[in-house]
């Protein structure tokens, strides 16, 4: 039984690992942190969890946590976990980090991004992007993995065929996303309130939003160079859900079967990726509460351009569901482990 401590656990990305994680077989909460409800019943925060968790919110003591536990995930702010983390701590337990703490390589583009000074960076090399459909192998092997965005993670999954078989001009990519207002967190923010979300829709981050790099930098990896994209980010009123929707040219002139036949070549044994047929767009609806990415394409011969476009859950395959799949990798677990979520609706 894998023992598990949870940093940030009354946040959204939190509060969805403890109820993946209260019913997975090989798993058990021995700690759910949170600084601003320390000596208060879970169950009293979130209310679902009555009469199904015991346990008190605690600290953020991630030394102590770590000669308790065998994972710690660490659902909290960008620099939480870099201002935490020590040699000591990874020599006793692994961490899952649900920030950007780690996610990219160069500590220079990611000091500019979030505007803040980087506290570990000797771990930055060591960490392994747990994106599990593209790095599992390296995961299966890791200390220590940052666990990809919400919007990166529906982005990415959504053109990296693609840019891995070179099929699209990497310099014409354009990324128009949209989210749930859970994206944006737990705590009390003016622009997040009811009356100011309802009934409309706007767009935010316009050329500078964080995620922007850690697209560029995997899906250049993926395609073998340096990765410029335009990336803009909408919300909109609805609790959860990611839909992408991407533009790129073609190199060549391919079929919907070629392309098709592209996305299952990385795809058909993914149990979390589903394809869809011809014609089809994916929906938010249709994944919400689950750990799936629906995926669909359009090709468009007269501007010779594709339209990719993909959903998930934000909070689930976009955050909890995600870092429960990273941890089911590192320990030798059915990657698939109380992840069998199937998808809500209405």
């Amino acid at each position: 039984m894998v023992k598990a401590g949870i940093i940030g656990a009354t946040g959204y990305a939190g509060g969805e690992l403890v109820r993946i994680l209260s019913k997975h077989k090989d798993a058990e909460i021995k700690w759910y942190g949170s600084r601003s409800y320390i000596g208060q019943k879970y169950a009293d925060v979130y209310k679902n969890m009555f009469q199904i968790v015991d346990g008190e919110c605690m600290d953020d003591n991630m030394e102590e946590l770590a000669s308790q536990v065998d994972v710690i995930f660490t659902a909290t702010p960008q620099g939480l976990c870099a201002s935490l983390v020590s040699e000591e701590i990874l020599s006793k337990t692994k961490i899952i980090d649900l920030s950007a703490d780690f996610r990219l390589k160069d500590v220079n583009v990611y000091e500019e991004w979030y505007k803040i000074e980087h506290k570990a960076p000797q771990f930055i090399e060591e960490a392994v992007y747990g994106l599990c459909e593209i790095n599992r192998e390296e995961v299966k092997k890791a200390r220590l993995v940052a666990n990809p965005g919400c919007y990166t993670t529906c982005s990415i999954l959504t053109a990296y065929p693609l840019a891995k078989e070179g099929l699209i001009d990497m310099s014409t990519l354009i990324i128009d996303a949209k989210s749930g207002t859970s994206g944006a967190g737990r705590g009390a923010k003016l622009p997040n309130l009811f009356c100011e979300v309802n009934e409309n829709i706007k767009a935010y981050g316009v050329a500078s939003h964080r995620h922007t790099p850690e697209i560029e930098e995997q899906l250049g990896y993926a395609a073998g160079e340096k990765v410029l994209l335009s990336f803009t980010p909408h919300l909109v009123p609805m609790n959860r859900g990611i839909l992408a929707t991407e533009y790129a040219s073609l190199k060549k002139n391919v079929s919907w079967d070629e392309v098709k036949a592209v996305y299952d070549k990385y795809y058909a044994d993914e149990k979390f990726i589903r394809v869809l047929g011809k014609d089809e767009c994916p929906e938010t609806k249709w994944v919400e509460g689950s750990n799936y990415v629906d995926i669909g394409f359009k090709i468009d011969p007269r501007t010779n351009r594709i339209i990719m476009m993909g959903a998930i859950d934000n909070l689930v395959k976009g955050a909890a569901g995600q870092a429960v799949q990273n941890m089911n990798l590192m320990f030798g677990l059915d990657e698939c482990e109380g992840l069998d979520l199937v998808p809500m609706f209405p």
